[in-house]
């Protein structure tokens, strides 16, 4: 059974003093409001409902922890962070997201890699940026452009190659990744699920591999 397959809810932290404390390996999943997070999780996992976004943009601000592997041995989490960019939002909103999943992707030593959902259609925003500057160097990060579909082709590999070219500039020998992906014909998805299950399996970049069986 692949492992993603095995996800389900864990728990919900509002407040980084609730954050797990059994020291498994977490892959975060980041996202503006409205790039297709929820969605992408859900067909990572092959869930209908596993996560999913409010009606509201910006609404959601908290954590949501996923286990996966055996129910008796569970081997990490998948961390499923509000959205962010929400411009109708109070600007005390903002402040909170910034506390919580802000803090969180800086300082969490669990933290194995991040799956960072952007537009293709918008590219790299500026939040973007920001948020990727707070990837800290030891921490693996894909950036996975969304919606892949509503361009060509030839327009999906030029932006992906500019993404690509961009983070090779800003975050130079990390090994990044920056992948195509559409919720719609799920193109993309074998190759996203391949790298997340690797990094829970793997464990966090530089610790001790098991041995093998």
């Amino acid at each position: 059974m692949p492992l993603l397959t095995t996800a389900r809810f864990h728990t919900t932290v509002a407040a980084l003093h609730q954050l797990p404390r059994d020291g498994l390996v977490e892959v975060a999943f980041v996202g503006r409001s409205n790039a297709g997070k929820s969605s992408a999780i859900n067909i990572l996992c092959n869930r209908k409902r596993l996560a999913f976004s409010s009606r509201t943009p910006g609404r959601t601000q908290a954590l949501n922890y996923f286990t996966v592997g055996p129910e008796e041995r569970p081997l990490g989490y998948l961390v499923d962070t509000p959205g962010y960019g929400y411009a109708s939002a109070p600007l005390e909103m903002k402040k909170t997201w910034d506390q919580l999943a802000g803090q969180y992707l800086q300082k969490r030593p669990q933290l194995a890699g991040v799956v960072l959902l952007a537009d293709i259609r918008r590219g790299l925003t500026d939040l973007d940026r920001r948020l990727i500057g707070w990837v800290p160097a030891g921490v693996r990060l894909s950036v996975t452009l969304t919606k892949s579909d509503k361009l060509s082709r030839e327009q999906a590999r030029k932006t992906q190659r500019e993404v690509a070219a961009e983070l090779a500039r800003t975050r130079p020998g990390l090994g990044d990744h920056v992948m195509l992906f559409s919720a719609l014909n799920r193109s993309g998805s074998d190759e996203l699920t391949e790298l997340v299950e690797n990094w829970i399996e793997t464990g966090l970049p530089g610790s001790p591999q098991p041995p093998a069986t």
